[in-house]
This record gives C-alpha cells, sequence and structure tokens, in this order.
C-alpha cells in the first residue's frame, strides 16, 4: 500500500471565545465581594487602570457645574476689617485636671477624616473566648501537674465544636506515649470543667455528665439515658414506664428535665460570626409601581490614566515595544470596564424582568410566588439561559418582602386543579402554617396534610408533602406529638 501526501480545503465554523469573552463570562456570574477583589487584582497588574475618585457634589448643581455666586452680592478681598480677640487667662483653672481629661487621645474612630476611612463597628469588639481558650485557662488554673496539662492540652485539642471529643482514649496516650488509665484520669477532670458536659464521647455520656453535676447521678432520667435514650427518641413512654416499674406522669417529668440538658454544651463559645449579605439590586416601591436600583456602593470605580493617555496621543516618540505594552495594557483596561458595565446592565434587566413575573411576591408576599423558569427570563430578556443562570448565581436582591438571591424566584410548579399552577415555595408555607396551627397532642400526618391542600385546590400527594416537611427540618407526626 503506497502512502502519499495530499493537501485539502475544508471551510467550516466553529465557536471560538476569545480572552475578552471569557472575561466577561467571568465577570458576570461572580459574586460582589468577589468582584471587588478581582476589580483590586487588575489596579495591581495593570497600570493603566486607575480609580475614579468621585468629586465633592455637595457645592455642584444636577449637571455637575459649581453653583453660580447669588446676584448681587459682591465679594472684595478688603470688605471686611480684621477682628482681633483679646482674651485674658483666667487663673481659677485647674490645669492639671484639665489636661488628663482632655488631651487624652481620641477615640480611634475620631481618628478617620472621612466615614468611608472609618473601620466597621464590628472590628473594635473583642475576640470571643474560644472553647480552646476557656478550657485551658481552667485547665492550668487546677492542681494539675505539668504532664497533665500537657495531655489536657490533648484533650482539649481534640474537641470539635459541639464540645465532644473527636480522639479516642488510645489514640491520646499513644500520641503523649502515657498509660491509658492517666488518659482517663485528665479525661474525668476535663470533663469537671466549664461549661459542663463537655469533652464528652457521645450524646449519653455528655448527658450522664450534666446529670451528675446537678447531683441526679442515680435518677430516674438517668437510668433513662443510660438505658432508653432511643425509646425516649421515640416516644415509647410505655416501655420506660413498665421496665421502671413508674406511671407515664413520672416518665413524663423525667423527659422535661432531660429536654432541659443542653446537647451541645460547646456551642456557646462557637467562634461562628454573623455573615452580612450586602444586596446586588434594591427593589423600592413607588406608588403602585416598582423601582429596580442597581447598587453601586462599595464597587471601584475605574477609568483610565491620563498619563498614559497623553503617552499615547502626544508627538514623541517612544520605543516601539513600550507603545506595543502600553497599548495591550489600555485594550485590556477598556475592554474590563466595558465588561463591567455590561455586567450591571445584564443583572438590572434581569431583576427587572424577573420583577415583572413576580409582582404579586412584592405586593402580598411568598405564597403569592409564581412558578418561574430560566427559559421564561431568557426569552423576555432575550438572551440565553446559560446567561440567566450566571447573571443570578450568587447575586441578592432586596425587596419589600425582605432579602432573596434571585434563585428563590426560579421555582418547580405545582398544579391545581383549576386554575393557575403554584410555586413550590409557596405550598412549603402553606405546609408551615397548617403545621403550626395544628392540636400538639394531636398532629396532622402527612396524608391528612396533603388532603388539606386538596380541599384548598392543591394537587399534591402525599409523599411530596413528607419532602417539603423533610426540607422545612419538621418532624413527623410521630414525632411532633405531645402527650403531656
Amino acid at each position: 500500500m503506497a502512502l502519499e501526501l495530499r493537501q485539502n480545503l475544508k471551510l467550516s465554523q466553529q465557536l471560538v471565545m476569545t480572552p475578552q469573552l471569557q472575561q466577561a463570562i467571568k465577570l458576570l456570574q461572580l459574586s460582589r465581594l468577589e468582584l471587588v477583589e478581582t476589580v483590586n487584582q487588575e489596579l495591581e497588574d495593570n497600570p493603566i487602570l486607575e480609580l475614579n475618585q468621585a468629586e465633592d457634589e455637595s457645592d455642584r448643581d444636577e449637571e455637575g457645574a459649581p453653583f453660580p455666586e447669588k446676584p448681587g452680592v459682591e465679594t472684595k478681598e478688603n470688605d471686611f476689617s480684621e477682628v482681633r480677640i483679646e482674651e485674658t487667662p483666667r487663673n481659677d483653672i485647674d490645669w492639671e485636671n484639665y489636661l488628663g481629661e482632655y488631651s487624652s487621645t481620641p477615640a480611634l474612630p475620631n481618628m478617620y477624616e472621612t466615614p468611608a476611612e472609618t473601620p466597621s463597628y464590628e472590628n473594635f469588639v473583642a475576640n470571643k473566648t474560644t472553647l480552646t481558650e476557656h478550657l485551658g485557662w481552667q485547665l492550668r488554673m487546677s492542681k494539675a501537674n505539668e504532664k497533665e496539662n500537657r495531655i489536657g492540652a490533648q484533650i482539649i485539642g481534640n474537641l470539635n465544636s459541639d464540645g465532644y471529643l473527636m480522639a479516642t482514649v488510645e489514640e491520646i496516650s499513644a500520641l503523649e506515649k502515657v498509660p491509658v488509665e492517666q488518659v482517663e484520669h485528665v479525661l474525668s477532670l476535663v470533663q469537671e470543667l466549664d461549661p459542663v458536659g463537655i469533652a464528652a464521647r457521645d450524646l449519653k455520656e455528655c448527658l450522664l455528665i450534666q446529670l451528675r453535676h446537678l447531683g441526679l447521678a442515680d435518677s430516674l432520667p438517668a437510668k433513662i439515658v443510660a438505658n432508653h435514650l432511643k425509646d425516649l427518641e421515640n416516644k415509647n413512654y410505655l416501655k420506660i414506664a413498665r421496665h421502671h416499674k413508674v406511671t407515664k406522669e413520672t416518665v413524663f417529668a423525667a423527659e422535661t428535665i432531660i429536654l432541659n440538658l443542653d446537647p451541645r454544651p460547646g456551642r456557646a463559645y462557637a467562634p461562628d460570626e454573623p455573615i452580612y449579605i450586602t444586596p446586588d439590586v434594591f427593589v423600592f416601591k413607588f406608588g403602585d409601581d416598582y423601582m429596580v436600583v442597581l447598587n453601586d456602593d462599595g464597587l471601584p470605580k475605574l477609568k483610565i490614566s491620563q498619563y498614559f493617555r497623553d503617552m499615547l496621543t502626544a508627538q514623541n516618540t517612544l520605543p516601539a515595544q513600550t507603545k506595543e505594552y502600553v497599548k495591550g495594557k489600555m485594550s485590556s483596561a477598556m475592554w474590563l470596564i466595558r465588561s463591567i458595565h455590561q455586567r450591571q446592565r445584564t443583572i438590572y434587566r434581569v431583576t427587572e424582568s424577573i420583577m415583572r413575573f413576580q409582582r404579586d411576591f412584592l405586593d402580598k408576599g411568598v405564597e403569592y410566588l409564581k412558578p418561574l423558569v430560566l427559559r421564561d427570563v431568557a426569552e423576555d430578556v432575550q438572551m440565553h439561559e446559560s446567561t440567566i443562570s450566571r447573571v443570578t448565581t450568587n447575586k441578592y436582591v432586596h425587596t419589600p418582602q425582605g432579602l432573596y438571591e434571585l434563585k428563590f424566584f426560579f421555582d418547580s410548579p405545582v398544579n391545581r386543579f383549576f386554575g393557575e399552577s403554584l410555586a413550590s415555595e409557596s405550598v412549603k408555607k402553606r405546609i408551615k402554617q397548617i403545621i403550626a396551627a395544628e392540636d400538639p397532642h394531636k398532629p396532622l400526618s402527612d396524608q391528612r396534610i396533603a388532603e388539606i391542600l386538596r380541599g384548598a385546590n392543591i394537587d399534591i400527594a402525599r409523599r411530596t408533602v413528607a419532602k417539603y416537611r423533610e426540607m422545612l427540618s419538621i418532624a413527623p407526626s410521630s414525632k411532633r406529638k405531645k402527650h403531656y
């Protein structure tokens, strides 16, 4: 078989994503915080970019021009004569107390000239004591020797955020090269520290430590925790009463004591800080209409450096390599600014479209949320569904009904026997309201809730009710029932 070399001409079409297009798509799906970080990084990498420092608009009119002088009023430099104020110091002032009271260093926020430079209030609040610091301080204040302090530090270091010991005594014994009995002794010392119930290996041990601290080590609640914790969870009171030869009312009283114990003693010292969400868009109501306003506060305003503009437009000759470098950076900077503006316009258009579809939600609340899919908004704003998906990722809108992620408004439909479909969030809200109004001694089953919803013109199955109830973190009827 002979081999030969040929040249063929083939015409085809293919989609090529330029680096600029990839950057625009990337900016579109970034969250607000990620966008600020990306812009700050570009400011460091690209010398052409500068922050556009806004001018003080307090002395300018609506068009940005300075306010004119008042007519008929002319100000001359020599119209006012010099005013001299002569004051003789008083002799009855206690200068020592004055200096001690008023010459101290001002509070930290007052050291900043503008409100924008002032750090947030959270930066001036003292750090919260962690569980490790709290337990370590108590252990050092106890009568433990140096070796016991070292073993105790290992135990404290292996506690999770709930206060449970995640390592076995054998592992700590091998790590510290000490007998297991000594680790058990130090563990018993740590379990006596505050908060009560700390360093337990499971829920049963945690509750028993707290009962022992209350002087109830041999009581019925301690026996129930030690032997019938699963029966208590399943509310099998009759079995517990028969085993301990007591009445059901006595078991109810013991359960009340157990329910008042803390199953997560370390949670009080968890370093969880509140997460503040800054919305990307605001929706305000003006009369009978709603207005969508982009939140540009905190977003860096970019501009092209005038120095490099003059460098390119000047008549002086620049080296070809320098000129090519400046042109490349200039093109990259202009594309970034256009991409950010396009991102903001796209977010505005998508949010405006969503609010048109969800007008009833804005007027009446979550119960009137309509089912919506990406295709509906994509056809309305004439964009691709993937673009809508990127725009609504990690973006938040503040509405008269509260703060929501844009993804929240895209919800699957639940059919009705007649009329338009409902959004699943509306059905979840109704299920929550039905369970909140039920008799705690006779809770409603999932089948009964489905029947109530069918009576309200909502076609829903029992398993769908069970799925929505689990998504709402609501226990089944057998565990919601109160016997006393």
